[in-house]
This record gives structure tokens, sequence and C-alpha cells, in this order.
């Protein structure tokens, strides 16, 4: 199979008119930014950037593309920049995308997660331009079992904690749309599962890798909640190129394709919490002190053991993960470093992009 065979098609992407929603976050960012480079006409949907610094403002996409912000849960501007886009393909990243938060804000959580995923669904029905919907949901859209497999597309949807369960019930509503309306208008529409995604450009609250480098910074041991969980864990081009690779198929009418996807990494990168602190600690070069410590403290309940099971998406999309996990937190630092030595980062995202796509898997 030719290494072509995976990457982004440029042909197929240059000029098509795309809309992410959720462009502003640090995933949205990413895959804006690879969109751009594919030479796509990309339009935006989302809320300002949750942190600064952010990936969205540090490379500098407000300029580079149709921006508009505003809130999925308002479904007359979404329409109305649906209506005058005309997408051909969307991507559904808007969301509230922190379990903890999801218990102290369950209503936010759900109403955006929700609701916010119909409106998008209405929006696309109305705009009578859209052919293919990649809606990203979650890995923690499963009903968790705490088990060691990897779970499978075909496993039930459930989820503890408002959160999980707010992606799981996106992904119930993406089944009925499908069945109910999509099918029958033309439009192709497949979820996305990705695992726990890492990368450079990410100042989340409440995310491993971005607490970690903070404390870095201070020369602080970073304080874990689970230092035994194990997660997924992938860089945040492993799914993207997922993403890219589903809509094309789905956008060429083959419904096959119009279906529930895991996009993870091989067995090896689930790994757990305080082994990902220890490997970042050694790629930052931290000597001086212990990398983590465990919080004593009573937690809210997160899932102990996560996996996902790719085989499908290997096996019919031609997809594999490429970059390892030293890889990923090898990158990670690289581009933190380069941003604090105040370098061009959105040429350096590009660069690894680029070199993403020129890794054979």
């Amino acid at each position: 199979m030719g290494m072509n065979l995976l990457n982004p098609n440029q042909n197929f992407w240059s000029g098509k008119r795309i809309l992410v929603t959720g462009h502003t976050g640090f995933k949205g960012g990413w895959l804006t930014s690879w969109l751009l480079a594919l030479g796509s006409d990309v339009c935006g949907f989302s809320l300002p950037p949750p942190t600064a610094p952010s990936f969205f403002n540090e490379v500098g996409l407000a300029n580079r593309l149709r921006s508009e912000l505003g809130d999925i849960r308002e479904l007359e501007q979404l329409l109305s920049v649906m209506v005058s886009h005309r997408p051909e393909i969307i991507f559904h990243l808007a969301a509230q995308p922190l379990v903890r938060r999801s218990y102290a804000d369950p209503i936010e959580t759900y109403s955006t997660n929700v609701m916010g995923t119909i409106n998008v669904f209405e929006g696309a029905r109305r705009a009578g331009s859209v052919r293919a919907i990649v809606n990203v949901t979650s890995d923690k859209c499963y009903e968790n079992r705490e088990w060691m497999w990897g779970y499978r597309e075909t496993d039930p949807m459930g989820g503890h904690d408002p959160y999980s369960n707010s992606k799981g019930c996106s992904e119930l509503i993406t089944g009925a749309y499908r069945q109910s309306f999509f099918r029958d208008e033309g439009i192709a529409i497949a979820s996305a599962r990705a695992g726990n995604v890492i990368g450079g450009g990410d100042w989340s609250e409440d995310r491993l890798v971005p607490d970690a480098l903070r404390a870095f910074e201070q020369l602080k041991s970073v304080v874990l909640r689970n230092p035994m969980s194990v997660r997924p864990w992938q860089h945040v081009l492993e799914p993207l190129s997922g993403y890219l690779a589903l809509a094309e198929r789905l956008y060429e009418g083959d419904y096959t394709f119009a279906d529930g996807w895991n996009f993870g990494p091989s067995d090896e990168g689930a790994k757990s919490v305080s082994w990902i602190v220890d490997r970042l600690a050694q790629a930052w070069g931290l000597q001086s002190i212990t990398p983590w410590i465990a919080d004593t403290q009573h937690q809210p309940h997160e899932a102990n053991m996560l996996r996902l099971d790719i085989t499908k998406a290997r096996s019919l999309l031609a997809w594999q993960p490429r970059w390892d996990l030293d890889t990923a937190l090898n990158k990670i630092v690289g581009w933190h470093r380069a941003w604090q030595a105040g370098a061009n980062m959105a040429e350096w995202s590009l660069n690894e992009i680029r070199e993403y796509q020129h890794t054979v898997p």
C-alpha cells in the first residue's frame, strides 16, 4: 500500500468549502491549520479561544480563515453562517470537553454537547450544501467496564460522568439523524472517537500535559489525581489524519463509512498517567525535582482503564498511527520550547504536519 493513500489528498481538499466548529480550540486549531495547508476554503464557528495563550492565537489563525465567533447553542447565528458559507463538509468539534468541569456545570455540558450537536445537524439540513459530516465525540462515550480490552465501535454507549455521558448522547443523536434524515437527504455522517489527544499548543486547564508543563516551568512537581489510570494517548495529528480520511470517503458517497470510528494509538500507546509524566519530564530535561506527587484528596469518579480497538480504521480506512508516544512527547517539548523562544509557530506547526505526512507508519 503506497504511502500517499494514507495522507489527505491535496486535489480533493483544495478549494473545498469546509466548516469547522470549535476551530479556536486545541484540536480544532490544528485541524484548521492542516485544512488551510491543503488549500481548503475554511470557515470556523466557535466561542473565543478557551485559554490564553491558545494555539489559535499563537499560530495567528484569526487572519487566515473566515472566523465566526458564536455559540453552537444559538441556532440562528449558526444557521446564518452555514447558509452564507455553504459548506460541503462539516467537522463538528465544538464541545465542553472536560470531565471535571462537567461535574461543576452539567447543564452547560449537556446543552453544548447535546443540543449544540443537534443545532449543527439542523443547520446542515437547512444549508442545502452539505455532503459529509464528521462528528467528533470521545473515547469516553462507551459504557465503561474497566476491562483491559479495547472498546470496539459496536460496544454500548454509556458514560458515568456528565461529560462522558453527553458524548454517548451525541453518538445516539448521530445515529438517529443518520437514519431519520441524513441518508434520505444525501448527507453521509460518521462519528469519530479519539483517545487522549496530546500535542504542542494545548494550554487547557485540568489536562495532564498542559498541567505538567506548567509545573515543570516553575520547577514544581505536578499533582496527579489518578497516577495509575491508563489512557490511550496519541499525538493530535493522529486522529485528525483519520478524520480527514473519513471525510474524503463520506464525501464520495460511500455509506459504508457512515458509522462510528475509533482513532486511537496502537496497544503500546495505552499508558498510565504517571508513565506519561515521567517520560515528559525526561524529554523536558527536568532533573532537580520529582516529576509528580499523588493527590490525596477525594476525587470525582473517572474511569481507571480505557483502551480503544482500532482494527476497523486499520482495515477499512487503511489508517494507522505513525508516531509512538516518545515521539509525541518530544514533539510537544519541541513545540513548547520553540514557542518560548519566540519562533514563528504557524510555520513550526506546518512543518510538524509535513513531517507527520512523511512518516511511514
